[in-house]
């Protein structure tokens, strides 16, 4: 059973809620997908003891075998090759290691070399299986790391992958393949916006969801309002509570201090495994 928890926006609870669950269910996986800035570690406390790095192919040209052709560039549909009267030009940032400029090359002068993007790491915090993914400062290849990362999936595990926020490339293919969607947000006119986006990302996706409502009681009812019109279920409220923010303030998940709330987060996932039918 895989489910990812992904939100319209940053800010609203979706680590909370990713964790918070991960760790009520028991024996799981939590795999942490915003790879730009993972945080779920701040709560789990896991000892990472593993690491390895991720690597992407890069083209090299020799120059004594090209003749300057153009063939290459004219096939890349990312710009990542420019061809001068005597020189190729190679941008590693907009590559995307397809390996079309090298079939099309008549001279094979297009060799490859391995540019590291970021690294993944794994440990485990008692019975939870951990990893995430660190993408290097100022590298752009996002899905790459995270097609490595979600190679980890235990498909013997229940797996809960916490996406990054919002609904670009990076959240699509995080929530791809999963078996439900939870959607955190919280009540107010931004939550509302940007779930509305992230709403229209899933339902073209094709993927079951449900609609969480962090911070309940902050602002107002229009988000809930919006699901009950649209035949959205919300499927679990978060109060806005001191309790629960200063147990956030000190990285500890508020499951480990009000024990009622595990065992809802724990009804909450056998709900979700009713309704996929897994």
């Amino acid at each position: 059973m895989i489910v990812s928890v992904a939100s319209g926006k940053g800010g609203t609870g979706k680590t909370t809620v990713a964790t918070n669950l991960a760790l009520s269910i028991g024996k799981a996986q939590l795999i942490d997908c915003d790879v730009e800035e993972p945080n779920a570690n701040v709560f789990l406390r896991a000892k990472l003891d593993e690491r390895e790095d991720v690597a992407v192919d890069i083209p090299e040209i020799d120059d004594e075998k090209c003749d300057y052709c153009g063939k290459c560039a004219e096939f890349c549909r990312y710009n990542a090759l420019a061809v001068l009267p005597s020189k190729v030009l190679v941008f590693p940032e907009l590559c995307h290691s397809c390996g079309g400029c090298e079939l099309v090359c008549p001279r094979g002068a297009i060799s490859w070399r391995k540019e590291i993007i970021g690294k993944i790491e794994h440990g485990r915090a008692g019975d939870m299986d951990f990893y995430h993914g660190l993408l290097n400062v100022g590298e752009m290849k996002t899905i790459s790391l995270l097609k490595a990362l979600k190679k980890k999936v235990d498909s013997g595990m229940d797996v809960i992958l916490d996406a990054p926020p919002g609904t670009s490339c990076p959240v699509i293919e995080t929530v791809s393949g999963s078996d439900y969607c939870i959607l955190v947000t919280e009540p107010t006119p931004f939550g509302l916006h940007d779930l509305k986006l992230a709403v229209d990302v899933i339902r073209k996706m094709g993927i079951p969801f449900g609609v969480i409502i962090n911070r309940d009681g902050v602002g107002d009812e229009n988000v809930e309002r919006y699901c009950k019109e649209n035949g959205i279920d919300v499927i679990m409220k978060i109060p806005h509570s001191r309790e629960i923010a200063y147990l956030y303030s000190k990285g500890i998940p508020f499951t480990e201090e009000m024990p009622e709330w595990r065992e809802k987060f724990r009804n909450l996932f056998n709900r979700i495994i009713e309704e996929v039918g897994k």
